[in-house]
């Protein structure tokens, strides 16, 4: 299905699906499919870099344990780069790195799925075909 060269075993995220058409489908909801990870980068890529409380804001209702955790989870994963732009106070900035980035289309699409798919579902019942 892709052009691109396969992933060794030892190198692929999800080692227990290594070699299987599906892996990179795995491998990919490994990296961005918990719960605020979407949410996140979809905020750094609208805003290019953020703070923490600035980023806690634009993602909302998540507490600011969550909010760290995932960013730690996403920094770990090469995701999101976590620079200190001021030592007193410590201020913290957090951006997407190049991998982050490339992030863009794949975050558009679900946006746009979730756009054209998803309604309440007291429409859902009304529309029966």
């Amino acid at each position: 299905m892709s052009d691109s060269a396969e992933v060794p075993e030892d190198e692929c995220l999800a080692v227990w699906c290594a070699g299987d058409d599906w892996c990179a489908v795995t491998c990919a909801v490994d990296v961005i499919g918990k719960k605020w990870h979407p949410v996140i980068i979809h905020r750094l890529l609208q805003h290019d870099a953020l703070r923490f409380n600035e980023l806690s804001n634009e993602v909302g209702a998540i507490t600011n344990k969550m909010l760290s955790q995932s960013l730690d989870d996403l920094e770990e994963k090469e995701l999101v780069d976590r620079e200190i732009v001021s030592e007193k106070p410590v201020a913290v900035e957090y951006s997407l790195t190049e991998r982050g980035q490339s992030l863009q289309p794949v975050i558009s699409s679900l946006e746009e799925w979730g756009t054209t798919h998803l309604q309440p579902a007291e429409e859902e019942s009304h529309s029966v075909c």
